[in-house]
């Protein structure tokens, strides 16, 4: 265990994977404009024991048997595109409203609340296993020691708490809350538009129960 250069490939491959924008980085983004640091915060932990919780279960070896079973695969899809168009059409009445600003009360934003939206999100997405299942392989080498897989998921979800977590306190600033406050409906139209297609995709996708 001296030799930590396997863990090289999947930590940057989890940095860009988790890094880049998507549905999770939105939310982040979003709860953190809206509703402050404190949401965000709590969000990005829910995210992230989702993204946890997803790295165990393809370290287990349980990854594989539900990517090649269609009807889980089909049910996860469905519940994870259900979800990101539910976010959408929350975007969208965001933007639909009026340009007044309402702040949203100490229940809507409560860390909770937030945690839980946070868990959900990654819970309902089946990428999240394949990205486990890709990240995985680049780390094990032939004739690995097993006790490397579990040491792979702990780096890279911590790698993920941290992006969530940079996240959240880069957008939660009172200069970037103040320019969403200015374009809020703007920011909230493309929100809705980014997680609709990301909702239409995952339901639409065939290949992911092939």
């Amino acid at each position: 265990m001296s030799d930590l250069t396997y863990l090289i490939a999947p930590s940057l491959a989890f940095l860009i994977a988790a890094g880049s924008p998507g549905p999770a980085t939105l939310a982040v983004a979003g709860t953190s404009m809206l509703r402050g640091r404190r949401a965000g915060l709590a969000l990005s932990l829910g995210l992230t024991l989702g993204l946890a919780f997803w790295g165990a279960i393809a370290a287990a070896g349980f990854g594989a048997v539900l990517l090649h079973w269609a009807p889980g695969m089909l049910a996860l899809r469905l519940l994870g595109g259900a979800y990101l168009l539910y976010l959408a059409w929350q975007s969208a009445k965001s933007a639909l409203n009026e340009d007044r600003l309402e702040m949203p009360t100490a229940t809507q934003s409560s860390s909770t609340r937030m945690f839980a939206r946070g868990l959900l999100l990654n819970l309902t997405n089946p990428k999240a296993l394949l990205a486990w299942a890709a990240v995985i392989a680049l780390g094990v080498r032939p004739g690995a020691d097993p006790s490397e897989i579990p040491v792979i998921v702990a780096v890279c979800t911590l790698i993920g708490l941290f992006l969530y977590l940079a996240y959240a306190v880069i957008f939660s600033t009172e200069r970037v809350m103040s320019g969403y406050r200015r374009a809020r409906r703007w920011i909230e139209a493309v929100f809705a538009l980014l997680f609709g297609a990301a909702g239409l995709k995952l339901i639409l996708d065939r290949a992911n129960t092939a």
